[in-house]
């Protein structure tokens, strides 16, 4: 038998690699793409409309806090193969279990709505049709897509839509920009005492480090680990514990960087083709699509071909992020009531589990007929995630480092100095908000 060449061998390990590393890509890299939904796009827009490279900052410092969040929900999930809310409802209080998934509940009921509003209204820049119809088929797709396709094939799926945001760093890398100015941006935070710099600041947190999140990722692993046999059955340590857990860190900061790279192209872009041409507040999702005019007119001189690259974004993380947020609300209530869930399970096996999902979806479309502009709801789902995210991240912490829960996988001083830091940070910025609304 003929031995493989040294070139043979060295392709198959390259392969095996990348196998290995598309396998590691899971619950972080979808939340990572999640992270920036319409919700995210909108807020990230007007805060680069606003204040151009104001704001800039809050990319950087965000990443190391929002790593160490996601990676403590990860590894809750992981090693206890229950959600947020399971281990909320097996360890405290029913008070505070009814407070946790409350919160979730309307936190993510009111992001539904704005995601489907934005959806519907990036869709009429393609083609004119009536915004009920785009809303409705947007509820219908992603309800279809939910509950009828295996958890797998529906991973896949969400992957693939996080390609939608590619088109801001190329914008971004097209025009001239100030990149001096940009990097001290960056790294030194600019401050201004206003309740509208506040306001955005609480939304820009609010659609980074965001409640649907934390229990999606909780949620997402323990769905991994039965996808993959891992859990004999749900609520047993995982096969292979330590090696797992190294795979889900790799998963979770992949993707939280991918998610902060998007928002910095994405205010780097609004300030330089919007802030810096007089354009200082957004209303529609057509002047949002105008930060990528520059995009278009390099090789096609035309504004509709904007307003499409942008719609087509908004569409593809639309249609990620209603889902993943209607499956947080579903996990977090059907943790709470002893329903059966996962969308590992078949919709018969699991009917209050996809009947929450379905509610949420439908509560969400209902909101979208009350008059509201979708972009100012947009970035009002992320002030309000902002505010909620709060008291959840003090209960994270608080389970994190609960030696009872996690055993020897309870989190590090580092773990837990991080997310006590986001803890303050983000109630400051809701603080500081109120007294200069009030002041």
């Amino acid at each position: 038998m003929e031995k493989d060449s040294p070139v043979s061998e060295t392709m198959k390990e390259k392969k095996t690699r990348f196998g290995r590393l598309t396998r590691i890509f899971g619950p972080g890299l979808i939340t990572g793409a999640v992270d920036d939904d319409p919700s995210g796009i909108a807020t990230y827009s007007q805060t680069g409309a606003q204040f151009g490279f104001g704001q800039l900052w809050t990319a950087l410092y965000q990443l190391p806090l929002i790593i160490a969040i996601q990676e403590a929900c990860a590894r809750i999930g992981a090693v206890t193969g229950k959600g947020l809310a399971g281990v909320v409802k097996e360890h405290y209080s029913k008070k505070l279990l009814i407070a946790v998934v409350s919160l979730v509940v309307i936190a993510n009921t009111i992001n539904i709505g704005a995601d489907i509003g934005a959806v519907a209204g990036a869709s009429q820049l393609i083609f004119n049709l009536p915004f009920a119809f785009y809303a409705i088929a947007a509820v219908t797709v992603s309800i279809l897509l939910e509950i009828f396709i295996s958890y797998r094939n529906y991973a896949k799926f969400l992957k693939f839509l996080a390609l939608s945001l590619l088109a801001y760093p190329v914008t971004a890398l097209i025009v001239h920009e100030p990149w001096g100015q940009i990097i001290t941006a960056t790294i030194i935070p600019h401050i201004e005492f206003s309740f509208q710099f506040f306001f955005i600041v609480v939304g820009v947190f609010g659609t980074t480090i965001t409640p649907y999140m934390f229990f999606w990722q909780a949620s997402g692993e323990v769905e991994e680990e039965i996808a993959h046999h891992r859990l004999a059955q749900k609520g047993g340590i995982p096969h292979g514990v330590k090696k797992f857990l190294k795979d889900v860190r790799i998963d979770t900061t992949i993707g939280m960087f991918a998610a902060e790279l998007a928002q910095w192209f994405i205010i780097i872009t609004t300030a330089t083709v919007l802030f810096s041409h007089g354009v200082t507040n957004i209303n529609t999702a057509a002047d949002a699509a105008k930060a990528l005019e520059p995009l278009v007119r390099s090789f096609h001189n035309s504004g509709q071909l904007a307003k499409d690259i942008f719609a087509v974004g908004i569409i593809g993380l639309g249609l990620l992020a209603i889902p993943v947020l209607a499956g947080s609300t579903a996990y977090a209530m059907s943790e709470a009531f002893n329903w059966r869930e996962g969308l590992y399970r078949k919709f018969n096996k699991a009917k209050g589990f996809y009947g929450i999902i379905i509610v949420s979806m439908l509560v969400g479309l209902a909101m979208n007929f009350v008059g509201i502009n979708p972009i100012k709801a947009l970035v009002f789902a992320a002030v309000f995630n902002g505010i909620t995210a709060v008291p959840l991240l003090f209960m994270i912490n608080k389970i994190n480092k609960d030696e009872a829960i996690l055993g020897v996988y309870k989190g590090s001083r580092l773990s837990q100095s991080v997310i006590w830091i986001s803890f303050v940070i983000m109630g400051t910025a809701a603080i500081s908000m109120f007294y200069t609304l009030f002041a």
